[in-house]
């Protein structure tokens, strides 16, 4: 299983987290997702696609720095 970390921007209350993690979850080869509001970081465990896992974030209106 493989960890990735990727830096959000945008995220701002509980709503956010959520959004991002469900948006996050639904993501094929996803395990589990760890949103850190006050860090700006979401943590994916699992073998999900880079690109897969960066466009569902986008879709919900937030952004990845670096991707």
């Amino acid at each position: 299983m493989r960890m990735m970390q990727l830096k959000v921007s945008g995220m701002t209350c509980e709503h956010c987290v959520r959004a991002v993690t469900q948006a996050v979850e639904a993501v094929p080869d996803v395990e589990s997702v760890a949103v850190d509001l006050a860090a700006g970081q979401v943590l994916v465990a699992g073998s999900p696609e880079r690109e897969a896992v960066v466009d569902a974030i986008r879709g919900e209106g937030y952004e990845v720095e670096g991707a």
